[in-house]
């Protein structure tokens, strides 16, 4: 049971001059801003072709089945800590309240550097998609990197406006994607699947998850999930938090990974269980890696959806940034709030939206994707492929250390004393995590497409990032004494 003493320790809520705009979220609208920044037409075009073409090829639904079960073992813990502890902070907070202020400080650098890198790998793929797609249809040529920019102003004027028209924004978009893609599976389904038939057996056996390389096939499937835990930064938006924070976990949670088993199910029996690995790997070696996903998607439904699908992709990227945006301008306003970076980064607009925090993080996102644009490297394969490993890098420990700061926090705090929520699932999602982490780590080449030296530096750019943080804990608390 809580205790008025203990709760209120740990949320510990600031003043009303400082707080984001409270009630303005229901379950539906977290959830169009966790499924928005995991971009699932992105996730499915950009993942399950090097999946299938490098993983356990027709056993690569079963690697999503195994992530959503992991995921959803972390977020046991997750959401039961949620209930004690609200805060735009979310990973930050939570590991604070664990682990120390120290470590938690420490986490704040790596998740905030880890929504920066994904939001500007998105952009980076945005813009060539973009480019591409003006050029075909106004002639007009334009580099990658000009509608990066211009998206980056719509993006922060969105921000500015309040969180509730980015809602309504993702909501459109979100929608469109999943739409076409489901009526792709279920039209795939209803006609038995592709000329293999469904293939069930041949895609969720255990021989077939277990084939080929299924560590690879994990990594891609636990990084399709990267974004769910967004719904703990907008608690203090949400309308009654200590419930709609855990509805809207569990929904997004159960809703992607449902979404990726069935869609990656209906690609593999699609274009059929024996020809699946040829195909991917034909697209990936084309160069157009999301021929493996828009071939049959056109098939089955017209080939209107050849046009449709790269708008489609487009839109799904906007919603990624704009999503990312809200999350890292949260994080910088959260610890401009506790005072770790200065105060002024904890000013509100008359819509109670971070607005400083905001066009800090809009600086960011222009000064990381800058080298780029001034180099001339290649948006996709360097700009999104390295920035995007290195994030969900990054994110994979932040799911670890959580997972570890669930269990110290109910075993000091005792406010809740159910041994599932408190203990064994949170354990449960710290061995998933490391495994996870550790096989991130094994194939981190792979993931970013680069090579050795490049996934080296890179990869060591994390624990970094989190001693930066760790030594500003420690300055701030040495000012504080």
């Amino acid at each position: 049971m809580d205790t008025p003493a203990t709760t209120a320790a740990a949320t510990a809520e600031p003043p009303a001059a400082r707080r984001l705009k409270p009630n303005a979220l229901g379950v539906l609208g977290i959830l169009f801003f966790v499924l928005s920044a995991q971009a699932p037409l992105t996730g499915i075009a950009g993942a399950v072709p090097i999946a299938v073409a490098l993983g356990n090829g027709p056993g690569v639904p079963a690697a999503y089945l195994a992530s959503g079960l992991l995921i959803l073992l972390f977020s046991v813990g997750f959401v039961a800590m949620g209930r004690h502890v609200v805060d735009a902070g979310a990973f930050y907070v939570y590991i604070g309240k664990g682990l120390g202020r120290t470590a938690g400080t420490g986490s704040a650098a790596v998740a905030l550097f880890a929504y920066c890198a994904i939001q500007a790998a998105m952009y980076g793929l945005y813009g060539a998609i973009v480019s591409g797609l003006v050029d075909q249809y106004t002639g007009l040529a334009a580099p990658w990197w000009v509608w990066s920019l211009v998206t980056i102003a719509i993006v922060q004027g969105l921000g500015q406006a309040g969180i509730e028209l980015g809602a309504k924004v993702l909501a459109i978009f979100v929608l469109a994607e999943f739409s076409i893609l489901l009526v792709f599976g279920l039209v795939t389904l209803v006609k038995g699947g592709g000329p293999e038939g469904l293939g069930l057996a041949e895609t969720f056996s255990p021989s077939a998850a277990l084939s080929g390389a299924p560590g690879v096939a994990l990594m891609f499937a636990v990084a399709s999930m990267f974004g769910f835990e967004a719904t703990a930064i907008y608690g203090e938006e949400a309308r009654d938090p200590r419930r709609t924070v855990p509805r809207a976990t569990y929904l997004s949670v159960l809703v992607v990974s449902a979404f990726f088993v069935f869609i990656s199910w209906m690609l593999v029996s699609a274009h059929g269980s024996s020809k699946a690995v040829a195909a991917a790997g034909q697209a990936l070696e084309s160069g157009d890696s999301a021929a493996f996903v828009f071939a049959p998607v056109a098939a089955q439904l017209g080939a209107w959806a050849n046009e449709v699908l790269p708008i489609l992709l487009a839109t799904s990227l906007f919603a990624g940034v704009l999503a990312f945006h809200n999350s890292a301008s949260r994080y910088l306003f959260s610890l401009g709030r506790d005072g770790v970076l200065p105060r002024r980064l904890a000013s509100l607009n008359r819509r109670h939206a971070p607005w400083l925090a905001g066009s800090t993080q809009t600086i960011i996102a222009v000064l990381l994707i800058l080298p780029f644009a001034v180099t001339g490297g290649d948006p996709v394969l360097t700009l999104f492929s390295w920035f995007s490993g290195v994030a969900v890098l990054a994110m994979m420990l932040m799911y670890l250390l959580t997972s570890v700061s669930v269990i110290a926090f109910f075993r000091r705090e005792r406010v809740d004393t159910r041994p599932w929520h408190t203990l064994i699932a949170p354990a449960l999602g710290a061995l998933g995590m490391g495994g996870a982490l550790w096989l991130i780590l094994a194939n981190f080449p792979t993931l970013i497409g680069g090579s050795t030296a490049t996934a080296i530096w890179l990869a060591c750019g994390v624990p970094v990032v989190m001693l930066l943080g760790v030594l500003a804990a420690m300055r701030t608390r040495g000012r504080a004494a």
